[in-house]
């Protein structure tokens, strides 16, 4: 039987509600899909830098390259700055293990209603691609004159060479994976002339070596309009590790909920393990209500079974939860009543009326 290594660190907020469910989901899951999963589960979060002051041990990436996959929850808690947070776990396994494609799918689900009118499934399927290394979270900047009239705070975006030529490239062999084989290059050089104005020619480099990929640029600004008044315009979509962040939340709420919304953050040498989440975050209005959406978790557990190899039961797995969500079984953010425990056990009896090759 195959088996898989994984590091589970649900963190803060809703993080260990929906990481909980997708767990026992795959659990489900993984027996008669022929695979084992051997779960770490580790206790980092708001509530370990209460105790020690720090969100996760000094040694916690090196712990986390024994793992094949890092199945990761939410961070943030209301008591704690969100840059100490931020900077303390997540952002400091992405840097780490230099998780450089962030990789965002975004589809209507059926049975999820759009805010947009007459929005028909196929019209939006977006695969967003956000570069997850440097940009504007380079962390690179400083403060000084704390309290002086002369305060000053700088925050300088860095844009280097290898890393925007690796996720262009990525980014075009991901479009050329999709039946529309198109991509588009956001931008902001009309403003940024330095580091986007790079961005840009090195997009149209790599170009070049994708023939069969048609593409095309979009300032930021003018993507927002895209993706609401053109959805099916779009297909897979590379952008800076700020606009990404932002464009991927309109994505969530066009398709129903920043509540179903998956990511990975990949390293596509494979050089080190790769970390799965939900990208709702913390969520501290509904933590302990058991309404949090497990969709979300879910939908990232069969993007984290995809890159282990284990693709069919990965499809499987998304059709169970397509299929509970076309049933209605939905929580209170896609308009429905069914609390988290409830979509989590609809999806495991789907699961188990589901064929399930054992065949990776």
């Amino acid at each position: 039987m195959r088996r898989h290594r994984i590091a589970a660190i649900p963190a803060d907020g809703i993080g260990p509600e929906v990481i909980d469910a997708g767990l026992e989901v795959l659990d489900a899951l993984a027996g008669r899909a022929g695979f084992a999963l051997d779960i770490d589960r580790y206790d980092w979060g708001s509530d370990r830098y209460r105790r020690t002051g720090a969100m996760m041990p000094d040694d916690g990436v090196a712990l986390l390259r024994g793992a094949d996959a890092i199945y990761f929850g939410a961070v943030g808690a209301p008591d704690i700055p969100d840059h100490v947070t931020l900077w303390g776990l997540r952002l400091a396994i992405t840097q780490g293990l230099d998780q450089y494609a962030n990789i965002r799918p975004t589809r209507l689900l059926p049975g999820v209603i759009s805010p947009l009118r007459e929005v028909a499934a196929g019209d939006l399927d977006w695969l967003i691609i956000r570069e997850n290394s440097e940009g504007e979270y380079a962390g690179h900047g400083g403060r000084a004159h704390r309290g002086l009239p002369e305060e000053v705070a700088t925050e300088t975006a860095i844009f280097t060479r290898t890393g925007v030529a690796r996720i262009m490239r990525y980014a075009f062999a991901e479009a050329a994976r999709r039946p529309a084989r198109h991509l588009t290059v956001v931008t902001k050089s009309n403003a940024q002339r330095h580091g986007m104005v790079m961005w840009d020619e090195i997009a149209a480099e790599v170009a070049r070596d994708f023939p069969a990929v048609a593409w095309d640029r979009e300032l930021v600004d003018a993507m927002t309009v895209r993706m609401v008044r053109r959805p099916a315009s779009l297909d897979t979509v590379v952008a800076t590790n700020l606009h990404a962040d932002i464009l991927t939340d309109l994505a969530a709420a066009l398709a129903g909920s920043i509540g179903i919304a998956p990511t990975g953050n990949i390293d596509p040498e494979r050089r080190a393990p790769s970390m799965f989440e939900p990208i709702h975050g913390a969520a501290f209005d509904i933590t302990g209500k058991g309404i949090a959406n497990p969709v979300g978790s879910l939908w990232t557990a069969a993007l984290m079974l995809e890159h282990l190899g284990e693709r069919s039961a990965a499809a499987v797995l998304m059709a169970a939860v397509e299929q509970v969500c076309a049933a209605g079984i939905v929580t209170p953010d896609l308009g429905g009543r069914a609390r988290t425990k409830e979509v989590t056990q609809a999806v495991i009896a789907a699961l188990a009326g589901a064929n399930l090759p054992a065949a990776g």
